[in-house]
């Protein structure tokens, strides 16, 4: 199997290389590779590589994730969220190939409390959720075989993340402040990259079970509890990181104004992946307990 990687050094991206290296020959780019162009701000230039490298899968782990940064420069975020992955999906269905893609929880606005399903109609509150959505749709429109997986809080051992926030802020304050009223599921790359080398190796036996699917570890939380689990883990774990904070004190979002809005119900239901993939998805104390024991 011949695979085109791009977005190799995101936090998806690099567990990726790991996952999908067991499935055949996969050809790793970011924006700054030099034999072949993999800067989704030039679609011409995505399109000429996958011409060349004709490959059998396309795994889209490139993306602008800087959500309040896309409130200020929408055509941006529409160029590599949207209108590149739209370019790409063409260019599958014109070799046959598979493209495997990645969104987000932010296509939803947030409301309820029940899990959103597939099927839910999205309405995004930001222009990072809107352009992600362009993008699932023109992908789906383009006739190309896909995987669309909706993630939501995701981290890696690798770069920054939230429980390193927490740890930097723990280590240096007695008090802190912590949204509660935003849930969801922190979601190891590690993870979503496992589960996409699986469904792969799916795809190729049944091509019918293409099509989009919610990936999150199982389980909910908020970012307070969230916070709570990694300094509690870290204080039992006696690490040399030392904590000082003895209240993490919890506040709504609206303590923390941003440019863009976040939703308040991030929860994803996974029945369906989990029933077609025939996977039993962790729960995500147990992924985030890995990643603080790599970090540590």
């Amino acid at each position: 199997m011949n695979i085109l990687l791009l977005g190799k050094n995101g936090q998806v991206g690099w567990e990726l290389q790991r996952s999908l290296a067991v499935l055949g020959t996969v050809t790793a780019l970011d924006f700054d590779s030099a034999d072949h162009c993999g800067d989704f701000s030039n679609p011409a230039g995505i399109a000429s590589t996958v011409r060349a490298l004709r490959p059998d899968v396309i795994v889209n782990a490139a993306a602008h994730t800087a959500v309040d940064k896309a409130e200020g420069e929408p055509e941006v975020a529409r160029l590599l969220n949207a209108t590149t992955p739209g370019v790409l999906a063409e260019e599958a269905a014109r070799l046959g190939a598979w493209l495997v893609h990645y969104s987000t929880d932010y296509v939803f606005d947030g409301s309820g409390e029940r899990p959103w399903v597939e099927d839910d109609a999205p309405a995004p509150l930001s222009v990072y959720g809107a352009t992600k959505l362009e993008g699932e749709k023109r992908i789906q429109q383009s006739g190309c075989q896909h995987l669309i997986l909706r993630t939501s809080w995701v981290y890696a051992a690798r770069g920054g993340n939230f429980a390193k926030t927490m740890l930097r802020l723990g280590s240096e304050r007695e008090r802190l402040t912590v949204i509660d009223d935003q849930w969801g599921a922190p979601t190891g790359a590690d993870l979503l990259a496992d589960v996409t080398a699986h469904a792969i190796r799916h795809l190729a036996q049944h091509p019918e079970d293409g099509g989009l699917y919610h990936c999150v570890a199982s389980g909910e939380t908020n970012w307070h509890s969230y916070a709570k689990y990694v300094l509690d883990q870290v204080s039992q774990a006696q690490a040399a990181i030392k904590i000082k904070a003895t209240e993490i004190a919890p506040v709504p979002t609206s303590a923390f104004p941003t440019p863009a809005r976040r939703p308040h119900n991030s929860r994803l239901n996974t029945r369906k992946l989990q029933a077609t993939f025939g996977l039993v998805l962790p729960h995500w104390q147990q992924g985030v307990a890995r990643m603080l024991t790599e970090i540590l």
